[in-house]
């Protein structure tokens, strides 16, 4: 995966930086704490990270040059990008930058997504269940079911593509931040999405195999250059979450929302493709998911989020917020899509030149026709 293009002052800076290897004199100093200012000891001021801005706090989540430096931030933990000197993944004055993103993208978190009032250990899943509950408006699987044409249903899987290329990846970071029951619990569920050991059946392949079915380009981050914001905010996070020991409780909530809630719009994704002419290849994915996430729902809920409020009460509201952030991301990720859509436009962003020479699709995938 190449750097994409920047979308503004973060990402111009920090992808110029990273084109370039981390010098021994690139170094900073501890940063002042009452400012997000990053300095580094090279010659020119242009060489310097810039300063994470100030703006309420809701613009953020949409934000397409703080939620794409934050994602290739964070990217330098996964598959990297190419041409980028690896050691940047742990160099001091990139983890200063990624955590001042950090500090904007959870304070607007906290700004859109109310607390869940903690409850005791063995009200946890009665929480989950009530927080996932089925809510009334406009459905974009129900869409994608029943209306959607191929080009909008390609959208859609481009949009995916962000995390579902890495599925799983972002949740695994927790595994070693747990311990007993919650663990295991949680190494059950990812055995399954990486396919028991298998290649083929891993799900991030099965994906693969979906684009391929409709005709995108397969390859990791082929589309990140032209989705918006709140798609982008959608994957960081989970790595928010997945990275930081202190939001452990958050990323096992975040893990059982998106598993309560996926087997039923996944039979819609399933229905809606194989309406538009998909194969059973192509929508295996889907398939995949509204079985296997129905066990997992099971042991999202009660072994791993209650198990873990039992060993830690103190987790229970933040294992509440992450499942609420993960709703309320969805929420916003899918208003965007749907009002695009309405609107005759694409929700996606138009290919630069470099990027229609390896999207197969992009014409198709910019129609909404």
């Amino acid at each position: 995966m190449r750097l994409p293009r920047p979308r503004g002052p973060l990402t111009a800076a920090l992808f110029a930086r990273l084109a370039a290897p981390p010098a021994d004199q690139d170094r900073l100093a501890a940063p002042p704490a009452d400012q997000d200012r990053f300095r580094c000891a090279l010659p020119t001021d242009h060489d310097r990270f810039p300063a994470v801005p100030h703006r309420p706090a809701g613009a953020d989540l949409a934000d397409g040059d703080l939620q794409l430096a934050l994602f290739a931030c964070y990217e330098l933990h996964y598959q990297g990008f190419d041409g980028v000197d690896p050691r940047w993944e742990w160099e001091p004055s990139l983890l200063a930058f990624r955590a001042a993103l950090e500090r904007r993208f959870e304070q607007a978190l906290a700004g859109a997504v109310p607390r869940p009032a903690a409850v005791p250990p063995g009200e946890v899943r009665a929480a989950l269940a009530e927080l996932t509950a089925p809510g009334s408006g406009p459905s974009l699987s129900a869409h994608l079911r029943r209306h959607a044409g191929l080009a909008q249903f390609r959208e859609f899987v481009a949009h995916r593509s962000i995390y579902h290329l890495k599925e799983a990846d972002p949740h695994t970071w927790v595994i070693p931040r747990l311990r007993g029951g919650p663990k295991a619990a949680l190494v059950e569920i990812q055995a399954d999405e990486y396919g028991g050991g298998r290649k083929e059946r891993m799900h991030a392949e099965l994906f693969r195999a979906t684009m391929r079915g409709l005709g995108l380009d397969d390859s990791y981050g082929a589309f990140l250059g032209r989705v918006p914001g709140v798609t982008l905010a959608v994957s960081n996070a989970m790595s928010l979450f997945g990275l930081h020991r202190r939001l452990r409780g958050a990323a096992a909530g975040h893990l059982a929302a998106l598993e309560m809630t996926s087997s039923l719009p996944n039979r819609h994704y399933a229905d809606g493709l194989r309406r538009l002419g998909g194969d059973a290849t192509a929508a295996r994915f889907y398939d995949e998911h509204v079985q296997a996430d129905a066990v997992h729902e099971q042991i999202a809920a009660h072994d791993l989020c209650a198990g873990l409020a039992a060993q830690d009460p103190a987790l229970s509201g933040d294992i509440l917020f992450g499942a609420a952030c993960a709703l309320e991301l969805e929420r916003l990720w899918a208003e965007h899509v749907m009002a695009c859509w309405r609107d005759g436009a694409s929700s996606l962003d138009p290919p630069v030149p470099h990027e229609q020479s390896t999207d197969s699709a992009g014409s198709a995938v910019a129609s909404t026709a």
